[in-house]
């Protein structure tokens, strides 16, 4: 945990750093320097041996500068390339890299660290990747002018950080949208690191399977969840955006309506898993696959609710601190907090196989309630969306002159 905490201070100090850069320079060298510089930390620190255990950690709290920067500032650029229904897909399409980049990082990091009998090879897979990617965007991705897509003219008065930050923290839409997300980061987190071996647990009570009492463990459990992320990603990013799409059609509030009705849907098959997966595996798997393709179905549409209700000169600072809130009261405390409940609850029944399934169980079913919560923050931001969208929509208007009013 320690490793975590550093990660999670440097990402809360450079978020706003790169938050204001990336509302006032060029974007897109930001970005390729945050993958460059992440894919040679991460790199680096495979090698570092436990003798030197205080480099690692430093190691980690370089990581978290390095994603501050490319998920601060992404979504604006996609923000300001497309609007309206193609925003919403192309954020979807941008978004699908979280669970899916997640689902290869079980696969590939399981895979790799089974086959070498060494953890330290599942931090030598990705830096490659992220190298190519980082090198593709420079070379290819365009730098668009701030609110071209919105049709904003030439910016009058840019306002300080300062003012930016009053504004947000006045955006009620934005606050509560925030705060869903959190929850979501929060189940996620849990999930990624409990589940696989609460299934392992269950197979033991089960008895299909043997309790691994092996510094390298079997990685099926791991695989088989990886994969499902990987196709619940895919399919949530997907069925979000054709039913926000749909749903426009009928009401403007749709896009955070839609994020509330997942989140709650997402709840209830979640809370089945831990009803059935003592009887049957299968039955958890399907149930995990509901429920994640369920709570995968608002990561594009929350960016887009940013989009609709921050004004494009702030975007960056407002998706920076929106990706800092959704760590530090997601997937930072999450994992440690789920574990530590299921400590104490076993603590007097340590021999028991069935005591350790049932508590880390028991520990989870926090999970579901607090998606349950991030519906409720969505249900709130519905009420302000479109107060919110008006107020944005004049005040980009009063900051920027008409196009045909700007001499050449």
């Amino acid at each position: 945990m320690p490793s975590l905490t550093v990660f999670i201070c440097s990402f809360m100090v450079a978020a706003p750093i790169f938050g204001y850069l990336g509302d006032r320079f060029n974007r897109k060298v930001i970005l390729s320097c945050g993958i460059f510089f992440w894919s040679i930390v991460t790199l680096s620190s495979s090698f570092i041996s436990k003798e030197y255990y205080w480099l690692f950690v430093l190691s980690r709290g370089l990581v978290g500068i390095g994603e501050s920067s490319y998920s601060s500032i992404s979504p604006t650029i996609i923000g300001d390339l497309f609007t309206s229904n193609s925003r919403t897909m192309m954020l979807s399409v941008f978004y699908l890299a979280i669970p899916l980049g997640s689902g290869l990082g079980y696969i590939l990091g399981s895979s790799a660290k089974v086959a070498a009998g060494d953890w330290h090879w599942a931090l030598r897979v990705s830096p490659a990747l992220g190298i190519t990617a980082g090198t593709l965007i420079l070379v290819f991705v365009p730098e668009p002018k701030r609110g071209s897509a919105d049709q904003m003219g030439r910016v009058r008065n840019r306002t300080s950080w300062l003012c930016d930050m009053k504004a947000l923290a006045k955006n009620r839409s934005y606050v509560f949208s925030s705060l869903a997300s959190s929850a979501v980061s929060f189940a996620t987190g849990a999930f990624g690191m409990w589940i696989p071996l609460y299934l392992a647990r269950a197979q033991v009570v089960q008895k299909t399977g043997e309790a691994c009492t092996k510094d390298v463990c079997s990685s099926t459990d791991s695989l088989i969840f990886g994969a499902i992320t990987c196709v619940t990603g895919l399919l949530g990013v997907v069925i979000g955006a054709a039913t926000t799409r749909l749903c426009r059609q009928k009401t403007e509030r749709a896009d955070p309506l839609v994020c509330a009705v997942s989140m709650l849907g997402s709840a209830i098959f979640i809370c089945l898993i831990f009803v059935v997966a003592k009887k049957s595996i299968v039955g958890a798997y399907v149930c995990i696959f509901i429920g994640e393709t369920l709570l995968f179905l608002n990561w594009a549409i929350t960016a887009d609710i940013l989009m609709f209700v921050v004004i494009p000169t702030r975007r960056a600072t407002a998706v920076a601190f929106q990706s800092f809130t959704s760590h530090l009261l997601g997937d930072a405390g999450s994992p440690y907090l789920i574990g530590l409940i299921s400590d104490a609850l076993q603590q007097s029944y340590t021999t028991s196989a069935l005591w350790r399934f049932l508590s880390l169980g028991y520990a989870l079913m926090l999970c579901p309630f607090i998606i349950v919560l991030g519906g409720m923050f969505f249900l709130a931001t519905a009420l302000f969306f479109l107060d919110d969208r008006e107020k944005a929509e004049k005040q980009l208007s009063q900051m920027t002159r008409p196009p045909s009013s700007v001499k050449v």
